[in-house]
């Protein structure tokens, strides 16, 4: 096991390295100077002079070439220094920091409830395979399935902030608190978080509900095949025990593949639904680092993603280990 964790860990910093140095080339080559993006460069009156701005670009690595630059970035990461946002002046790690916790508070209960729902109803649809019921369930899985999470946001945003508009079904728009929050008491001020959450929660949601739910019906259908499903039978095991304790807890095989690598996925989607509810996470960050061209928070983001999902997969190769004693890794 430890030689195995010894040739993944190399292979992952091998990985990082090609992911960054490639994202670093990209951002490097878009058009325009990301300096000029600077609110008081915009400003006529506030125009460095050309000394000022050769300066600002020495201070950002901006006057070497593409491989000189990259490779002092690299230098600094790895002394901890991930240099200073463009836009807001202040260093890479806190400006990420910030906007971390706002992310997990969309990304993690998201996660709990997809798999919460998924595991029932894939067992159910199993169970009931061929029903009209079933059928049901499928066909409202797919549509689910079909419909981009960002259209379904703002349908939500549609029915809840705006249809519903006065009622008490009413949910806010978009943001993470209200204009009137620091007035509120301690009870008002955790629901005024939690309706914030509600909508974001469930456009994150309900995707990977659908996903995992037809995931886990395919897998299962495939192992009640298996011959040791029948032997179950003749032994006289009621339904309930062989679905759940033989053929669900092999279907956790593939199932655990997806453990991993569900919140790196989250949070790739969470570039473009935290604009849509205006969410201040690292998925908005993201999004308005790309269009600032503020390279910094731009690589430091690709960096913390990138590990995420390595990590994932790793922690995915642990989980088959634990979930399956024959699989060993040498």
């Amino acid at each position: 096991m430890a030689g195995y964790l010894i040739r993944r860990v190399l292979l992952g910093l091998l990985t990082l390295l090609l992911i960054t140095m490639a994202v670093y080339g990209l951002i490097r080559m878009m058009p325009g100077d990301p300096l000029a993006t600077d609110a008081a460069m915009m400003n006529p009156e506030k125009m460095p002079s050309a000394e000022d701005l050769q300066r600002m670009k020495a201070v950002y690595g901006l006057d070497k070439s593409v491989p000189e630059a990259y490779i002092h970035w690299l230098g600094n990461m790895f002394q901890g220094d991930f240099g200073s946002s463009f836009a807001e002046k202040k260093p890479v790690l806190d400006v990420i920091g910030a906007r971390v916790v706002n992310t997990l508070k969309l990304t993690v209960p998201s996660l709990i409830l997809a798999y919460l729902f998924a595991i029932p109803i894939g067992l159910f649809s199993t169970a009931r395979s061929g029903k009209a019921d079933e059928r049901l369930v499928g066909v409202v899985l797919y549509m689910l399935y079909a419909i981009p999470s960002f259209i379904a946001a703002l349908f939500l945003q549609l029915l809840f902030a705006v249809k519903l508009e006065g009622t008490a079904f009413e949910l806010p728009l978009m943001g993470i608190k209200g204009d009137e929050y620091e007035s509120l008491t301690d009870v008002q001020k955790a629901w005024d978080q939690l309706s914030h959450m509600i909508l974001p929660v469930i456009s994150f949601t309900y995707v990977s509900l659908a996903y995992y739910s037809r995931f886990i019906k395919a897998n299962m259908e495939e192992v009640i095949r298996q011959d040791y499903i029948r032997t179950a039978k003749a032994k006289g095991l009621g339904p309930v025990k062989i679905m759940i304790h033989h053929a669900f807890r092999n279907t956790l095989i593939p199932f655990v593949t997806l453990l991993g690598l569900s919140l790196p996925a989250l949070l790739g989607g969470a570039i473009i639904l935290e604009q849509v509810f205006n969410w201040p996470g690292m998925g908005q960050l993201y999004f308005r680092s790309i269009l600032t061209r503020d390279y910094p928070v731009i690589m430091g983001l690709t960096l913390a993603l990138s590990v995420l999902t390595l990590l994932g997969q790793l922690f995915a190769d642990m989980l088959y280990a634990f979930v399956d004693p024959r699989i060993s890794y040498k």
